[in-house]
């Protein structure tokens, strides 16, 4: 059972920034915590049609500008992360992130698994 819309891509839920908070604290019956997620989500939307760049990186390799140019279709390269290694996520060139490639019927996808605090 397939569940793509018309154009074959995967629908995914319009949340909001701090919809899982606000879920949270509803369900626990923590009407202030819900109101400050409520709040905090408005204040966002201002933001949300932004556009940014978003990074998922397998691995990198150095290699000198020769080497790049003598690859032939079906070379291997060598990259600097173990099967199974966590990836990196950025978001504009900033590290947000680690995750796992998963398939997701016949496409690539990332899953994150862990958010990267910035130290400002």
């Amino acid at each position: 059972m397939s569940t793509k819309d018309k154009d074959g891509e995967l629908p995914l839920p319009e949340l909001g920034a701090s919809d899982l908070e606000l879920r949270s604290a509803e369900e626990n019956g923590d009407t202030e915590s819900a109101d400050y997620a409520a709040r905090n989500a408005s204040d966002l939307e201002a933001v949300f049609d932004v556009p940014v760049s978003v990074s998922a990186v397998l691995g990198r390799t150095k290699m000198d500008v020769g080497s790049l140019l003598g690859l032939k279709p079906g070379a291997i390269l060598e990259l600097d992360r173990k099967v199974g290694e966590a990836i990196d996520i950025f978001v504009n060139n900033r590290l947000v992130a680690r995750g796992e490639v998963v398939l997701v019927e016949d496409r690539l996808g990332v899953t994150m698994t862990e958010i990267i605090k910035s130290e400002r």
